[in-house]
C-alpha cells in the first residue's frame, strides 16, 4: 500500500508532466486529441492519489483541493462523455500550478 509521501509525489509528477505537455497553450491543446486524451489519464492519477492519501494527512492539512481532485477524477472516469476541453484547460491553467506548489511545499517541510 502506498503511503501518503508516495502519494504526494505521484501528485507532484502528474502535476508536472501535465504543465509541462501543455506549455504550448490552450490552442495547441484543443487541436491534439491525444494530448487531451493523456491530460485527463494525469488528472485521474491526480485524483486517486488525492483521494487515498489518509485522514490523519487529511486531519493535518484540512484543504478542500484533496476532495476536489477526487471529485474531479470521479467525473472524469464516470462521466467520460460529458467533459469539456474548456473545464479541463481552466484546472490546468488556474488550478494545477498551486496544487503543485501546495504539494512541494508539504513534502519538503514534513516527514511523511
Amino acid at each position: 500500500m502506498r503511503n501518503d509521501r508516495e502519494r504526494l509525489q505521484d501528485i507532484l509528477k502528474a502535476t508536472g508532466q501535465i504543465l509541462a505537455k501543455t506549455n504550448r497553450g490552450r490552442e495547441a491543446f484543443d487541436s491534439d486529441e491525444m494530448l487531451q486524451v493523456w491530460v485527463l489519464h494525469h488528472l485521474q492519477i491526480i485524483g486517486e492519489a488525492a483521494r487515498s492519501l489518509s485522514q490523519e494527512f487529511r486531519q493535518l492539512h484540512p484543504d478542500r483541493v484533496w476532495a476536489e481532485a477526487a471529485g474531479m477524477r470521479h467525473i472524469l472516469v464516470h462521466h467520460y462523455f460529458e467533459i469539456e476541453a474548456g473545464e479541463v484547460w481552466k484546472v490546468v491553467e488556474n488550478d494545477l500550478p498551486p496544487l503543485r506548489s501546495k504539494v512541494t511545499q508539504i513534502l519538503a517541510d514534513e516527514a511523511l
